[in-house]
């Protein structure tokens, strides 16, 4: 696969275009709900906030060469629905003359964010559309002042890796331990499950350890933004009834100070973390007070940063700069006749203790399954991009993607350096491989996972050619 990039590299190479001096700016917007209570998605039932722990942020970096000028913005939310990314990239646009297709806009998956509503309610004073109004102002507003504050800037790209706060989730267990899934059927391999070695036997998936970033410096050498990328799913453990950014927040808290530039704005964007987390199955940690063990990796992964940093040797004042954006329409799942008639008779049970007897979560996914046979939508349209800074590369997927998805992007890119930015321009549910789609488990089952099980190599099949096309330039 590389050889046949590298072709197609050389092939589109006949007229290199020559680096181009850079300007960059970077601005953060804080986009915390004003209206409570509010609540936190991610769970199964509702999980109703009443204030704010620690502000979420929308945090952009606009770089441009005088010709092409791209947008990079982390969001503190679960994961931003594409009609909200689209306002805010649309009155972003407006304002700056920055094309929306040169905006990659990802989510960090905190689970402690704010639920906000996709579609509005203009005319509402609803505590709903107030925070849906400062999110999309803030994100908008947050590239607007980052545009505003762009000047004469270098760039340079590392990374380090911090393999001991990544887990796979997805765990084959031990013969005679596996439950019926909601669907009544048996599943190969369990999402979290119980850390006894009784139980464990071997985790189905590899991990991504990489903490890669890309570094950008002002003419006098001054850190003036930042942007980084891990593999770990949000941490958790944040204090109870208030809303977080979970160890997104407090990284961004933590690099200026680490690189002693207090006015520098960091970010951490969520990388393939689609079956990782930071459970240490197979090993006990001692019980931790809310947000501690988030700004424990918080705290690994600015040092991480910081030692990735000194060996850089020089941040580059030229680059080739160049972003590509492309859709592609993907079939939505739909119930077999076995799963639809299945759900209607779990949620035709009207006695207690027969409901008690069914599998764990089998009227939520009796209820998701029945949305899934109704949806009168066929295909939905996701958004790809690819970005090229000089040496580096980032990618976009509005997914939870699975690590072995990204560590094959990288093996394959033709850039020293590529990041994997996952719920990017979106989200759309689970990203698992066709083989890890036959093991079974949450992230595959319908209703988490909402498109074909071949998504994500025909994910791979657009983004490759976009990155040795960038590679061309």
């Amino acid at each position: 696969m590389r050889a046949f990039l590298l072709t197609l590299v050389a092939a589109s190479s006949l007229v290199a275009a020559e680096p181009r001096a850079l300007k960059a700016g970077a601005a953060a917007v804080d986009v915390s709900p004003v209206a409570f209570p509010v609540n936190m998605p991610g769970g199964f039932d509702a999980n109703m906030a009443e204030g704010v722990n620690d502000p979420l942020m929308s945090r952009s970096l606009a770089i441009s060469d005088g010709e092409t000028t791209v947008v990079l913005t982390v969001v503190d939310n679960l994961g931003l629905p594409p009609p909200i990314l689209a306002e805010a990239k649309k009155v972003a646009s407006e304002k700056t003359g920055i094309p929306v297709e040169r905006m990659l806009v990802s989510s960090t998956h905190t689970h402690s964010g704010a639920a906000i509503n996709a579609e509005g309610s203009p005319g509402s004073d609803s505590p709903a559309e107030k925070n849906r109004t400062v999110l999309v102002a803030g994100l908008a507003d947050s590239i607007v002042k980052a545009h505003a504050a762009m000047r004469p800037a270098s760039v340079a790209s590392a990374s380090r890796a911090l393999p001991h706060e990544v887990f796979n989730r997805r765990w084959y267990l031990k013969e005679g331990k596996m439950q019926p899934n909601p669907f009544g059927g048996i599943d190969k391999v369990r999402m979290n499950p119980p850390n006894s070695p009784d139980v464990l036997d071997r985790p189905a998936g590899p991990t991504d350890p990489e903490i890669s970033l890309l570094s950008v410096r002002d003419a006098k050498g001054r850190p003036l933004g930042l942007f980084a990328n891990y593999s770990l799913h949000y941490v958790g453990a944040t204090p109870r009834g208030k809303i977080s950014a979970d160890y997104y927040g407090e990284f961004a808290r933590l690099v200026p100070q680490r690189l002693g530039e207090p006015g520098l704005v960091a970010m951490m964007s969520n990388g393939t973390s689609g079956d990782i987390n930071n459970s240490p199955f197979g090993s006990i940690r001692p019980p931790r007070e809310p947000m501690e063990q988030a700004r424990i990796v918080a705290q690994e992964a600015a040092d991480s940063v910081w030692f990735a940093l000194r060996d850089v040797k020089a941040h580059e004042p030229k680059a080739v700069l160049g972003m590509r954006q492309r859709t592609l329409n993907l079939n939505y799942r739909k119930p077999t006749k076995e799963q639809l008639l299945y759900a209607k008779a779990v949620l035709a049970i009207k006695d207690e203790a027969a409901t008690q007897r069914l599998p764990r979560l089998a009227e939520h996914y009796a209820r998701r399954t029945l949305i899934a046979a109704e949806r009168k939508e066929e295909t939905v349209e996701v958004i790809l991009q690819a970005v090229r800074i000089g040496e580096f590369a980032m990618v976009g997927i509005p997914f939870e993607t699975f690590a072995e998805i990204g560590l094959s992007l990288k093996k394959d890119s033709p850039f020293a350096r590529t990041m994997v930015v996952g719920l990017a321009n979106g989200r759309h549910g689970y990203l698992p491989t066709p083989a890890q789609h036959e093991l079974g488990g949450y992230e595959t089952w319908l209703g988490t996972c909402h498109v074909q099980e071949d998504a994500s190599d025909l994910i791979l099949r657009e983004l490759r050619p976009m990155l040795a096309e960038l590679r061309g330039l």
